[in-house]
């Protein structure tokens, strides 16, 4: 219905929903609530949002991650699977924030849209509450934008960050790292959140030649797998265990990411083979003909998250870790780097 220039208009006219915002914040409302945790003083609904840093910390440093989601939400939009992605969003900043030895506390997300579909976003939401019930951080707050004429119908774009706190003396920099140390590689869940570029563009060359299943799901589950959270089983293989270093497995690969926690004159060599590759990255590998060097540059390529550790401890920390769920493989060892590069895979 159109209406005259002399017409009364409403936000509603303009395209923005008011009565469709509460009614998500209402839905969210109860999923908020699974997430709650000592320290929330007030959480969804205010302006802002309140949390009290744990007393049991003494000298207590606040570690922050912020992140997206990419162009996997692509892939979402596609194949109308929204009940994941939310998972992705969180893990992404929760990994980056354990990787200095921090226990996320809270997180809170923004959900950008140009018309608000109240189903959509609440499976979105739903997988955000999830991602933070399973990795011990309170959904507090966030922020749903309906912005009419910024985004196709229905599409929307996810950010998020998420605060944690870790004592003074025991925060994780990688200057302990020194050669002869151990590298383990997690397994991730899959391809996680990033490189989904290139993985859309392996499902353009396969088109019509898809796989059915690939390491025994679905296709569009095995690629649309959330990222791994790896904050419980890490935080507790921490307590038991001394960590020299915690690399989050992200955009940039093993080659890029491992660098970023070794100390100067260090170099991470990595023995091929030493993981297996699951069908997901052989597809992915083998429809666009991608260099062994580009999927450890571009994708985890099974591995999630490494872990550095003394020699000594090794054994005893992969199988804490496989005790709590983890895959565990010892990937690699620290070298005196020279003038190559700071990851070697050979």
């Amino acid at each position: 219905m159109t209406t005259s220039s002399s017409s009364p208009l409403s936000y509603k006219d303009a395209g923005v929903d008011i009565d469709a915002g509460d009614a998500l914040v209402e839905r969210i409302k109860p999923l908020a609530k699974k997430t709650m945790r000592e320290g929330v003083l007030a959480g969804i609904g205010g302006f802002g949002a309140l949390f009290e840093v744990p007393k049991r910390y003494k000298e207590p440093v606040l570690v922050s991650g912020t992140d997206g989601v990419g162009t996997k939400l692509r892939l979402a939009f596609e194949w109308n699977m929204h009940d994941t992605v939310g998972i992705d969003l969180v893990a992404m900043s929760v990994n980056d924030v354990l990787v200095q030895g921090a226990e996320p506390l809270f997180f809170l997300d923004y959900f950008a849209c140009g018309k608000l579909d109240v189903d959509t976003a609440a499976a979105v939401v739903g997988g955000i509450a999830k991602g933070c019930e399973l990795s011990g951080c309170a959904l507090i707050g966030g922020e749903t934008a309906e912005m009419p004429g910024m985004y196709p119908e229905g599409e929307y774009d996810l950010a998020g960050f998420a605060v944690g706190a870790v004592e003074k003396s025991k925060i994780l920099t990688g200057k302990e790292v020194k050669p002869g140390d151990v590298v383990l590689g997690l397994a991730s869940s899959g391809v996680h959140s990033n490189g989904f570029s290139l993985v859309r563009k392996c499902i353009e060359r396969a088109a019509g030649k898809l796989p059915v299943t690939l390491d025994g799901k679905p296709f569009k589950e095995a690629l649309m797998e959330p990222t791994r959270l790896y904050v419980k089983t890490v935080l507790a293989a921490l307590a038991a265990h001394p960590i020299k270093a915690l690399a989050h497995i992200t955009g940039g690969g093993l080659l890029e990411n491992i660098p970023r926690v070794l100390p100067d004159g260090t170099a991470a060599h990595l023995k091929k083979g030493s993981w297996p590759q699951t069908e997901l990255f052989a597809w992915l590998q083998n429809t666009a003909a991608i260099s062994d060097f580009e999927m450890n540059r571009t994708f985890n390529n099974g591995i999630g998250m490494v872990v550095v550790v003394d020699a000594a401890s090794a054994q005893a920390m992969a199988q804490t870790l496989r005790e709590s769920g983890e895959q565990v493989y010892e990937i690699g060892v620290i070298m005196t780097r020279d003038d190559g590069p700071a990851v070697i895979v050979s």
